[in-house]
């Protein structure tokens, strides 16, 4: 299934830039916060009396489905605002004609599902750049999200936390929404007279609405720069922010080995803390000592057929939450931290004769993590990561039972350094470095380089790129360096947009040791165009159309690799239904990769692509889509096709459960099969692929506080080998038929993952979990058997079974002194 949790506001704003937009204030609503002496009562209930004479925030104005649309008034919004010493208040009255209409599907926090909301996102540095969100659903589920400057797009971070109160009541009249705000889930200067940026969105579902305080306009580039101010806040003082994360676990691991002097079950104890710190009113130390991250989602392992290693996503919530600095540039892969020891697979190589592997860690343990970020009131946002993991020894044993270590890597520090400098029209510039220093006879890295994102006065025209130099140290030869670059412009706002894009990445360029970077040596060119048009028809809403046009060359030796072109179009229809439509042509290329040696290459054929995908009304009970690829190839009658189904049925508010199927044929499809034993030239083989996804979800949320989740998932890849060819120096293929080539290496890989997790915020910040997990992984040259044989036999093949139990508790420093006091 699709991430059914996507970050919500990425999808309110498709056509919309998040950020790096030009700040103008000729057209910002306004509103003032009365200061109060007495808090009100924080349930949802806006009697108290420090509402009634509040100024209202109203008058509310549709982004989708008809931008620029006003709310009715019999379903207005009404905001009020208010604040103290130590915290901001809302009170928000959402009407609605009948309470039936309001959306409200429980869901764990963080989560949005079939929900209406209301949402308060604040920009405190009023620089229209950077902004915080804090949301409510009408179930009452809170969620809160950073955002920060993309060029490329949405930089919206969901997995940023703070802890703060809201509730929610339904009434006759709609629904109401309470929020307390401490100062210490924000940062701000220290002035006697604030002034902030403010803009207030809120969703009703049963239309499919997206409706903002401060209007959006979708043709103008940015979200944040098009908000409202919020005035009236004097003589706040920033408290002292510290926080306290402890946390204890336990874990029991069953796999049946059944081996004598290996145990079938283990079990572990851990415990940790993360901290954070408010080191003054601008910046944030965020610190892990010893985490634990067994309880995140299991990775979706796939049979890899490509030259380049498979890019997991980031589930471990430190790596995750508050990172939109350390991401300029694309020089953090977070999953290096921890990943795969450098020297994994070089165990095989140094065995002896008579040696066998006993154990060989797939991870590095991960010792501390920290990260300090933050923003200067002089727009200067400073960023410093630095994590340790632990040497990674293997174990190998010889024929007597004597074993030795072999050390797969060194004790590592891995660190990032980043200065982003804010400038007028919602600009910047960022000096960025990350290294990797490994303390053995391993190598080190170092990778730096500057960011730039700048726009012209009126906001119409976008430059941004990048420049970046890689060095990697070793203890025995010269020190490798090479360098990338990016240039991109256009017109960035308007009905009609464009960019130029030149990426140029040279033969020495490596920031893998703690970035990621498929591969290097090209010199890139692509051309995007876009329209969009925003005024309803008599079928749509909206629709537009796009296309891309990518040219790419070999860097050195110069040399022509493909010449790609797309073209596509999307409606969003009045029935809120969602239909994108897509075309291209691959011209004939040289892939300089597939061959998997240095200095060959692989005449690619052309081909061509058609697709479409269709979205239903998510607001009903059951929902999906529909994706469909069909690609043809010019050699050998090569096709394939992608085709993906889903859905989502909710039984309830509290239940509901879906499912995501992704079937993806290739039929007499070519590439790289092995190399030959004597000449060591690549083989390359006529296959046929078979690859089924199969992803099942299920919820049940108890309350707005305790939900459990499952998460199955069943991967099958099939590869049947039936001609086998020799690669010419000239990338022609050379049939080996007539001399009787050989070589048995079908393919059939299974993956299992069950992820069942049952979470209680038992109090603000503090959870206790439970999880299960189930996973078995099997790869095999019976490539002969349909996708049902393989799950049947998948489900009695040994299986590794983890239960685990993880208590975190929330310490504030605020709350102890207020204890005391």
């Amino acid at each position: 299934m699709k991430p059914r949790y996507l970050p919500f506001l990425f999808v309110l704003l498709t056509n919309a830039w998040i950020t790096n937009s030009a700040f103008s204030q000729q057209t910002a609503k306004k509103i003032v916060a009365i200061k109060i002496a007495k808090p009100p009562k924080i349930d949802g209930v806006l009697d108290d009396e420090v509402w009634k004479n509040a100024p209202i925030a109203t008058d509310f104005v549709e982004l989708n489905p008809v931008a620029g649309r006003h709310e009715k008034k019999e379903e207005r919004t009404e905001v009020k605002i208010v604040y103290d010493n130590s915290a901001i208040y809302v009170a928000a009255r959402m009407y609605e004609t009948s309470p039936d209409k309001i959306a409200q599907e429980l869901t764990t926090r963080d989560n949005v599902a079939n929900d209406d909301f209301i949402g308060f996102i604040v920009d405190t540095y009023h620089d229209g750049i950077n902004g915080t969100g804090f949301y409510v659903t009408a179930a009452g589920v809170q969620f809160d999200a950073k955002y920060a400057p993309n060029p490329n797009g949405n930089n919206e971070d969901p997995n940023w936390n703070a802890v703060w109160q809201s509730k929610v009541k339904i009434d006759k009249d709609g629904w109401t929404a309470e929020f307390r705000i401490p100062y210490s889930a924000l940062r701000f200067s220290k002035k006697d007279i604030q002034l902030w940026g403010l803009n207030m969105i809120r969703r009703r579902q049963v239309e499919q609405k997206q409706l903002f305080w401060n209007e959006i306009d979708p043709k103008k580039n940015g979200f944040i720069n098009q908000e409202g101010d919020l005035v009236g806040i004097e003589k706040i003082v920033p408290p002292v922010r510290l926080a306290f994360y402890p946390y204890l676990s336990t874990y029991v691991n069953h796999y049946p080995y059944n081996t004598p002097g290996v145990k079938n079950t283990t079990n572990s104890f851990n415990g940790g803390m993360d901290v954070k710190y408010g080191i003054n009113q601008s910046f944030t130390l965020d610190m892990t000592l010893i985490p634990d991250f067994g309880q995140v989602q299991s990775d979706n392992k796939i049979l890899n057929l490509t030259p380049f290693e498979v890019k997991y996503n980031e589930n471990r919530p430190f790596f995750t939450e508050g990172t939109e600095l350390f991401n300029k540039g694309n020089l953090f892969y977070s999953r290096r931290v921890g990943g795969a020891p450098l020297n994994y697979s070089a165990v095989q190589a140094n065995l002896k004769p008579g040696e066998s592997i006993v154990s060989n860690p797939t991870e590095t343990k991960l010792i501390n993590a920290t990260k300090v970020s933050g923003r200067l009131a002089n727009g200067l946002g400073i960023g410093f990561f630095n994590a340790v993991t632990n040497a990674a020894y293997a174990t190998i044993q010889d024929s007597t039972g004597r074993t030795r270590s072999f050390r797969t890597q060194s004790l590592t520090n891995y660190n990032i350094l980043v200065l982003d400098q804010n400038l007028k029209y919602n600009s910047s510039v960022t000096l960025i470095n990350t290294s990797v220093d490994r303390f053995g006879k391993d190598y080190s890295a170092d990778v730096g380089g500057f960011v730039f994102n700048l726009n012209n006065k009126s906001n119409t025209y976008n430059f941004n790129g990048y420049g970046m130099m890689s060095n990697l140290f070793y203890p025995d030869k010269k020190a490798s360096t090479g360098f990338s670059y990016e240039a991109a412009g256009g017109r960035s706002s308007g009905s009609f947009t464009w960019f130029l894009v030149e990426d140029l990445v040279d033969d020495r360029y490596n920031p893998n040791d703690l970035g990621i970077l498929f591969n290097n040596n090209y010199f890139d060119h692509n051309i995007n165009l876009q329209y969009a048009n925003y005024k309803p028809k008599k079928f749509f809403t909206q629709w537009g159309m796009f296309s891309n046009t990518y040219y790419s060359r070999r860097y050195r030796p110069s040399a022509y690799q493909y010449l790609n072109e797309n073209l596509g179009a999307y409606f969003s229809l009045k029935n809120f239904w969602q239909v994108n439509l897509n075309f291209g042509h691959q011209q004939q290329g040289n892939d300089f990769y597939e061959p998997r040696t240095a200095g060959r290459v692989y005449q690619a054929p052309a081909g061509n692509m058609m697709g479409f995908n269709i979205n239903t009304n998510r607001a009903k009970r059951l929902h999906g889509g529909l994706f469909f690829r069909y690609r043809r190839f010019d050699r050998l009658n090569g096709y394939g096709f992608d085709i993906e189904p889903n859905f989502i049925m909710r039984i309830s508010n509290k239940f509901s459960f879906g499912e995501d199927v992704t079937y993806t044929p290739r039929i007499n499809n070519i590439g790289f099969s092995t190399k030959d034993t004597v000449s060591g030239n690549p083989i390359f083989a006529l296959r046929n692929v078979q690859t089924v996804e199969n992803i099942f979800n299920l919820k049940y949320t108890f309350n707005n506080v305790m939900g459990l989740t499952l998460r199955l998932r069943h991967y099958w890849s099939e590869l049947n080998n039936h001609r086998y060819f020799d690669l010419a120096q000239n990338g022609a293929l050379t049939d080996l038929t007539s001399v009787n080539f050989k070589h048995d290496n079908d393919q059939n890989y299974n993956a299992w993952n069950i992820d069942m997790i049952y979470l209680w915020e038992f109090s603000p910040g503090s959870q206790i979990s439970i999880a299960w997990k189930n996973s078995s992984l099997t790869n095999n040259s019976n490539a002969t058997q349909t996708y049902f044989h393989n799950l049947r036999n998948t489900l009695y093949e040994p299986q590794n079974n983890n239960f685990s139990l993880k208590v975190l508790y929330y310490i504030d420093y605020q709350n102890l002194r207020k204890k005391k006091a």
